[in-house]
């Protein structure tokens, strides 16, 4: 169905030769047990794409994308526009295909400007991103050099939308996305030099357990950055909420940064630290015409914009950084 023969020769040399003999068999058995009904849609839009020369590719900017050898016709434009509005919802971003802007509910770029300036550089290591959407930042990783970058979601439209841009931007770059969770890795897997887990721990029915999980995909010695929803307050603080958070039902824990700090050194981790606490504003997360459902204004109390509609403190993310023993 999808061809991942780039990446399982990629993992060979990264010291993923033991995960790379069971994936084959870990995809079948996901394509086979969990297909969405409209993956074969998806995948049919990509098909129908039309086969255009990159040009420039761009990866170290705001909008990943691809700028063509000649402008394109309206029509052109026109089809490619409507092809990739047919993979709706379009959450991470944002891009620009050939002079198509893709703007996204979130300006995941702003993300990565508060990250990247506290990371070790990614030129020639072996990255893993966790929860990574439809990849927008794995390619972000791969402009900053990365030798070999793996996503996973097991969001399959999520699939589709980083297939879609791939297929623009061309196959020679080392990212890959594979529609799978955290808990389809091999146990102790030890092998990466960076591992990103964003928007991913305060969706975790256990966080401590994550962290542990995150420590076992890195090698000694590996940065994880992570990042998640935080509340202010002192180290022992935890937000729990009862029933929905922000209209999201599957939201577990929110710790304040000095809670998440102690609960990294716990579990192991040295060098931790709080590099960024940042409100989310509805300019960074926001309904667009690639989002047309309810997004951030429409979860805040419209009287008092510092509350969720269920009371509780509004959006705040924090970036921690920390190394592996």
């Amino acid at each position: 169905m999808i061809d991942y023969q780039a990446l399982y020769r990629s993992m060979q040399t990264h010291g993923l030769g033991a995960w790379a003999e069971q994936l084959p068999g870990q995809l079948e058995q996901h394509f086979t047990q969990r297909p969405h009904g409209d993956l074969e849609h998806w995948l049919s839009v990509i098909a129908r794409l039309p086969v255009l020369e990159p040009g420039v590719v761009t990866l170290d900017r705001s909008q990943v994308g691809a700028a063509g050898t000649r402008p394109l016709t309206e029509t052109e434009q026109r089809t490619i526009q409507a092809l990739l509005q047919e993979l709706h919802p379009w959450r991470k971003g944002p891009y620009r295909i050939h002079g198509i802007p893709i703007d996204t509910e979130w300006r995941s770029d702003w993300k990565w400007d508060r990250v990247s300036p506290h990371i070790t550089p990614l030129a020639g290591r072996s990255v893993l991103d966790i929860g990574c959407g439809n990849g927008y930042h794995c390619w972000r990783m791969a402009g900053e050099g990365a030798g070999l970058v793996i996503g996973i979601d097991p969001t399959q439209l999520f699939l589709a939308q980083f297939l879609a841009i791939r297929h623009f931007l061309g196959n020679s770059w080392p990212v890959h996305l594979l529609p799978l969770g955290i808990e389809h890795l091999p146990p102790d897997l030890g092998a990466f030099d960076t591992v990103f887990s964003m928007g991913v721990l305060y969706h975790r029915r256990s966080p401590i357990d994550h962290l542990y999980e995150l420590k076992a995909t890195l090698r000694a010695g590996g940065e994880l950055v992570l990042e998640t929803l935080v509340i202010e307050g002192e180290q022992g603080r935890v937000l729990v909420p009862e029933g929905r958070y922000a209209k999201m039902r599957n939201v577990w824990f929110i710790p304040t940064p000095a809670t998440l700090a102690g609960w990294l050194e716990r579990c192991g981790f040295r060098d931790v630290r709080v590099v960024d606490v940042t409100p989310t504003s509805t300019r960074e997360q926001r309904a667009t015409d690639w989002m047309r459902f309810e997004s951030l204004t429409d979860y805040l109390d419209p009287a008092d914009p510092g509350r969720t509609l269920e009371g509780h403190p509004a959006p705040t993310r924090a970036v921690l950084v920390a190394t592996a023993p």
